[in-house]
């Protein structure tokens, strides 16, 4: 799944690349896609507006029209693609945007992907997609004490809490292994457990980790694809998520695996003692 730094990469891609264009006509070919409208509806609202700045919450896309949000999720395994209008049109293609002499289109294999079309009534943060989403982790107002506050009485594991996009919204598998490293902490250590200093190093750790991987590109694992010629160069940093049976580049015990939670979670268990 594209997470924070995929998602920044391939919307400030689309921003470099396409700038302030016009949607001429959308061909919504699978209407599920469409999460808050009718599929005419989307079709109808987004004919002649066009993007006047590009945004991102966690791992949303948020494109400001003339007098709309388009708000885009590429969920799983989604990508956009800008092609010639002429080109052959794939079979997992599902929204395509008409910009004149050229397309974007939307990819995904598992039609997992929404997109949503709302009235700018008021600012994308209050928007009811957001309801149940957390603070961005580069969010001024994601602070330690907000840490501290949204794990009060909670039981559940350093990775599950930064995986839940709840309160930091964002970080998904990969970067939840290499946060836990990085922090020292064994995935499964209880929020509980920690102190007003661990949570101040989490917070400066997911951010020095998400800026990194945003300026090398992201990572090019799995589902994640450099489908607009972007190079996902950060999977050459990577210290444990995917690194299992190699030596851990700090102290060189042998990098393993397990289920956490019913996620592949990678660890050094010398360097992640504290559980």
């Amino acid at each position: 799944m594209p997470e924070l730094p995929e998602v920044e990469t391939v919307l400030r891609t689309l921003e470099d690349r396409l700038q302030n264009f016009t949607i001429q006509k959308v061909h919504v070919l699978y209407d599920k896609m469409i999460y808050n409208n009718t599929e005419m509806d989307f079709e109808e609202a987004l004919v002649n507006e066009q993007v006047d700045e590009y945004y991102r919450i966690g791992k949303y896309m948020i494109f400001e029209l003339t007098h709309y949000y388009l708000i885009a999720h590429m969920r799983m395994e989604g990508k956009f693609y800008i092609q010639e209008n002429e080109e052959v049109i794939g079979k997992h293609i599902h929204v395509i945007f008409d910009l004149g002499n050229k397309q974007l289109r939307y990819h995904d294999t598992r039609k997992f992907g929404r997109m949503y079309v709302y009235d700018k009534t008021t600012h994308f943060t209050e928007l009811d997609v957001f309801k149940h989403v957390g603070y961005d982790a580069f969010d001024s107002r994601l602070t330690t004490n907000y840490l501290m506050q949204s794990c009060e009485n909670k039981r559940v594991s350093v990775k599950q809490f930064l995986l839940d996009q709840r309160y930091i919204a964002g970080i998904g598998n990969i970067y939840a292994d290499e946060i836990c490293f990085s922090c020292k902490f064994h995935p499964s250590l209880s929020v509980a457990e920690l102190k007003e200093e661990d949570f101040d190093h989490i917070l400066i750790e997911t951010r020095r980790i998400l800026n990194g991987a945003i300026q090398a590109g992201g990572s090019t694992i799995r589902s994640y694809t450099s489908s607009l010629k972007v190079d996902g160069r950060f999977q050459l940093q990577l210290k444990v998520h995917q690194q299992v049976h190699q030596p851990c580049k700090i102290c060189g015990t042998i990098i393993e695996k397990i289920k956490h939670h019913g996620r592949g979670t990678y660890f050094c268990a010398k360097c992640q003692q504290r559980k």
